[in-house]
């Protein structure tokens, strides 16, 4: 949205890998992934304004963990229009950092739409946009997402629908790289081609239920915190799936409902006071 003052905010909504197939390995070293996207009304904000030169400021209760320098993936974002265009630039950090759930990636995809609109030009083009990071590209819209290859092959599914879910993180940082690393098998099945609509909620989350993240089993034995969190999710009354996002630590698990999902989310906060504990059931409008 663009307030009267010239400024421009845009959401960096929560990533959720609802299933994430490691189905090759290309010869540069890329992983190949079949997996299913989501997206939650929770997340970050990127909010820019017009300036002579570009600049980043963190903020948030996760700003500590995060450096405002020329690497920060946001500046990169800005710097990828090849344009020699000022902004400042600012990153509300609600989400916990290197958790799995595209923190990072969903702010450089904020970042271009903001300054896309800012600067009235248009967005990098989607080969652009993969040099950023594998899950930039799924990040530009928050429509349910099918993606393939290496974050490039999307296909948009739509609205995706409303789940009573709970998101858990212990506070753990988890290396991607040393995720992928640690992986068994890099070739592995891809989803199954049977997905019920969506909105056949019972159908589908069966039907979630059948699929896998390959790289949970590894990033379990890198953090074993995330046994902890799965373990206690599975454990809730009304929990019909739980599973690990991403390469983690974040964990998600869908609920029969709301009332469920918040007992859980209370009783796991009791348990485990330090631990990020998120519900939500709202779609990204």
């Amino acid at each position: 949205m663009t307030p009267t003052d010239g400024t421009v905010t845009e959401p960096a909504f929560a990533k959720i890998n609802l299933t994430l197939h490691v189905t090759g390995q290309r010869d540069d070293g890329y992983h190949l992934l079949d997996s299913m996207v989501m997206f939650t009304a929770l997340g970050d904000e990127i909010t820019v304004a017009p300036a002579d030169r570009l600049s980043l400021t963190i903020d948030g209760p996760f700003a500590a963990g995060l450096d405002a320098g020329e690497d920060n993936l946001v500046l990169k974002a800005a710097r990828s229009f090849g344009l020699d265009h000022g902004a400042a630039i600012t990153l509300t950090k609600h989400l916990p950092v290197s958790s799995g759930i595209g923190g990072g990636s969903a702010d450089a995809a904020a970042t271009l739409r903001a300054l896309s609109q800012l600067w009235d030009v248009p967005l990098p083009d989607a080969a652009t946009q993969l040099t950023l990071g594998a899950d930039v590209p799924v990040c530009m819209t928050a429509d349910l997402t099918r993606m393939e290859g290496i974050g490039e092959d999307l296909t948009r599914l739509g609205p995706a629908p409303m789940l009573d879910m709970l998101l858990v993180n212990p506070g753990v940082g988890v290396s991607t790289k040393a995720v992928f690393e640690s992986l068994a098998s890099k070739t592995n099945a891809p989803m199954t081609a049977d997905m019920p609509d969506p909105f056949e909620m019972d159908d589908w989350v069966s039907w979630l239920s059948g699929q896998r993240n390959d790289l949970e089993a590894p990033a379990r034995t890198l953090a074993p915190e995330i046994d902890d969190v799965l373990t206690l999710l599975a454990d809730q009354p009304g929990c019909t799936l739980s599973r690990m996002s991403g390469s983690g630590a974040t964990c998600f698990a869908i609920f029969e409902d709301a009332d469920s999902r918040d007992m859980a989310a209370a009783a796991i906060t009791s348990q485990r006071p330090n631990w990020w504990v998120a519900p939500t059931d709202e779609a990204p409008t």
